[in-house]
């Protein structure tokens, strides 16, 4: 049912937010597409002009949100969801590949990704799993409902080779522990996240050791010295043997093919103590915390082997500082950084960028385009974009508590978590502090596709909480 006075509540300051950001964005397509010698305005080629095609149709999206009850988008969050998953399989089976992801529907000169629009649909369907009576992440089936429902999506766009599309939804984890989730597992995942990270760094088995030897030392001082003495020295035999074999049969040697088996042969004993003996209730916990962190290890370093492109491990090993690239895959990186610098504290001024005119920059008006922002308006303009950012997300974090239903609150806060990934990441590309993984800045680059799926995303939100002193079920 139509919503009379569907603008009665709507929250002016975030539609203010979102109409400088879009309004600035297009300002700075504009730039990065400007071309002095042939200053034509009404260019149907021009990304600046289909720009603005797309804010039209955004502004009518707007408009069809606006005038929807909002109880619609709790009734029909599930079948929103199975669209886009749908859509999802569709486009890895027939889509349309580009830059190496196959993720894109192409409709004569309308492209359109439809894993902007999942966003927006996984948002709806965890705000309505999660506001469910009864629900909670002290249940097990809850908490698989819950990942799933995230995970799903996630796996589809990973096949599709869109690597930095799917890392969009990790930030669910944030939503999740605002609802209940327990802290050790935000905790787990940031110390994956570090375990990940050194992967790629340094060697398997110095990682796989130091984490056998931080866990053993750990047993060693809470008890079960004797037996954990005899498993070490069980383990260490099985070591010596396999090392002398493979040195003897003159194979390639992997130490952490040697090492493995040792930690498993250890662990095994240590188990076995345990469960024979009833002693050291505590020795399953830290051996099934040993084995996460191993098989972390060994999963991280096969993902960023076996599933990441060529260019994608080079970009992270750059920002690493494993390689050095200057010329390919840092190029984007530096040039950007050069054209952020050049700008100084006032920037060179609108339409006055030379790195922008003279196309240094790759990608300059999409994944790039806050480089465009530093070199024409300078660190205070840069800082004028980071400033309207943070206040759209502390707006909508504020919004969310005031809402009195679930639904609302928890769909607001994945509205919150997916900007604040999309804005931190695509500034800290630019400026080298992230790796480059191709995600634009909300209502900042290019592209019909994400601006309709960040409008659609807010908008829906503004809707729900027009409606904020209601139990919307």
């Amino acid at each position: 049912m139509a919503s009379r006075n569907y603008n009665k509540n709507i929250d002016w300051i975030t539609v203010g937010l979102y109409s400088l950001l879009v309004l600035f964005g297009w300002l700075n397509i504009y730039a990065a597409n400007f071309n002095p010698e042939n200053p034509i305005f009404f260019d149907t080629s021009k990304e600046y002009f289909k720009q603005l095609v797309w804010i039209g149709f955004s502004l009518f999206f707007v408009g069809m949100i606006l005038i929807t009850d909002s109880k619609f988008y709790v009734e029909f969050a599930y079948i929103f969801y199975g669209i886009t998953i749908l859509l999802l399989i569709v486009v890895l089976l027939f889509g349309k590949e580009i830059n190496g992801a196959k993720s894109w529907f192409e409709l004569g000169p309308v492209r359109f990704q439809p894993a902007e629009l999942s966003k927006m649909a996984t948002n709806l369907a965890v705000a309505r799993a999660l506001s469910r009576y009864g629900f909670s992440f002290g249940k097990f089936s809850d908490l698989i409902k819950a990942g799933a429902i995230v995970l799903f999506p996630m796996l589809l766009i990973l096949l599709q080779n869109d690597t930095g599309s799917a890392l969009v939804y990790s930030v669910f984890i944030i939503v999740f522990y605002r609802e209940g989730l327990t802290g050790y597992i935000l905790t787990f995942g940031f110390i994956a996240a570090i375990v990940a990270t050194l992967t790629l760094m340094v060697p398997n088995a110095t990682i796989i050791g130091l984490i056998v030897i931080c866990v053993l030392g750990i047993m060693y001082f809470k008890g079960a010295r004797t037996e954990l003495i005899k498993g070490i020295i069980a383990g260490a035999v099985l070591l010596v043997v396999s090392y002398a074999a493979y040195r003897y049969a003159k194979l390639s040697l992997e130490l952490e093919y040697v090492l493995l088996p040792a930690v498993l042969l250890t662990s095994g004993y240590l188990l076995y103590t345990t469960l024979a003996k009833r002693i050291n209730k505590f020795i399953p916990t830290y051996l099934l915390i040993m084995w996460s962190a191993i098989v972390l290890t060994v999963s991280a370093d096969y993902f960023f082997e076996d599933v990441l492109s060529h260019y994608q491990r080079t970009r992270i090993n750059v920002l690493l500082g494993i390689e050095k690239d200057p010329l390919g895959a840092g190029y984007n990186v530096n040039q950007s950084k050069i054209a952020i610098g050049s700008g100084g504290l006032t920037g060179k001024g609108y339409l006055q960028g030379t790195q922008t005119k003279f196309n240094f920059v790759p990608e300059q008006s999409t994944d790039f385009i806050y480089c465009t922002v530093g070199e024409e308006w300078g660190f205070m303009g840069s800082t004028a974009v980071v400033v309207i950012f943070l206040a759209l997300l502390l707006r909508l974090l504020y919004l969310a508590e005031l809402q009195h239903s679930a639904f609302s609150r928890i769909y607001g806060y994945g509205v919150a978590a997916i900007f604040f990934f999309h804005f931190a990441i695509n500034i800290g590309m630019t400026i080298g502090l992230a790796p480059v993984i191709g995600i634009p800045l909300p209502f900042f680059s290019y592209g019909g596709s994400s601006l309709w799926g960040f409008t659609l995303l807010l908008f829906v939100f503004l809707k729900l909480d027009t409606n904020r002193n209601e139990l919307i079920r």
